[in-house]
């Protein structure tokens, strides 16, 4: 009913701004100028440093179709995503890199199979970013990939660690069932991809979760502390209902936070 769709939006608006708050008090929280520690392997790539950025991406329909969302049909796809550089430093970093280079404007959504939706391989052999192929502006421990593609390890912050795992699981490391920093717990939860038995083989290909706490429960998962998650849909995030394979990425920006990020010298 109007009445039924009228309270759902008036909720919506307040758990939108509850988050919002609730991020402004977390940042409030941590020590000026506190920066989590990485190690030097990874200098030469770009790190998200002491802080939180702030990234808008607009998807449309390569035929101008509108998205249906709960039954509304809405020209774009507009969402607004946070990303965590205190605890994913480097994935986040690697992320707002490839935003303001403008990788991703452009490419189009190549999978929605109702459990993720998945962008990030360009055309052409290489199944990641190769514009930094080269020694210095790749990590001295990871190299390139097989087509040149910049590699970035696997990055995983344990609640009550003081840094990062990186280029090994949890499950490797033998602490199975801990839990993490950053969870898979909520719909467009954001995590990087990766080949399935090379840990450290991400790039530049990176997924939303749809999350379903029947399927995939936090902590409970395959993918807590074995795929980086890097940061959270924070508004829009409905339109990933209907974001099909094929559907384009015309623009992606960094709004805030850019001044987060530091690029190897």
């Amino acid at each position: 009913s109007e009445q039924e769709r009228t309270a759902l939006d008036q909720a919506y608006e307040a758990q939108k701004q509850l988050a919002i708050d609730l991020t402004k008090l977390e940042q409030q929280m941590v020590p000026q100028g506190y920066k989590i520690p990485v190690p030097a392997e990874y200098n030469n790539l770009p790190q998200l440093e002491g802080g939180r950025a702030t990234v808008e991406m607009i998807i449309q329909k390569p035929n101008n179709a509108p998205f249906d969302v709960n039954g509304v049909n809405i020209k774009e796809a507009k969402m607004i995503m946070v990303i965590d550089g205190y605890n994913s430093p480097v994935t986040g970093g690697n992320f707002v890199d490839l935003v303001n280079k403008g990788f991703y404007n452009g490419m189009a959504i190549q999978r929605s199979d109702g459990f993720v939706v998945q962008t990030g391989d360009p055309d052409g052999p290489a199944e990641g970013y190769t514009g930094a192929s080269s020694s210095s502006s790749s990590s001295s421990s990871l190299g390139v990939g097989p087509n040149g593609e910049r590699l970035i390890p696997l990055e995983i912050t344990i609640k009550g660690d003081t840094e990062p795992l990186y280029e090994t699981t949890i499950e490797d490391e033998g602490r199975g069932g801990e839990a993490t920093v950053l969870p898979f717990s909520s719909y467009g939860a954001m995590g990087w991809a990766r080949d399935e038995y090379d840990p450290n083989s991400g790039s530049s290909q990176f997924f939303w979760l749809l999350f379903d706490s029947d399927l995939t429960p936090a902590g409970k998962n395959v993918l807590d502390g074995r795929y980086p998650c890097f940061g959270y849909v924070v508004e829009g995030a409905d339109f990933l209902s209907d974001i099909k394979e094929g559907d384009i990425i015309t623009s992606a920006k960094v709004t805030k936070g850019l001044d987060l990020l530091k690029l190897p010298k």
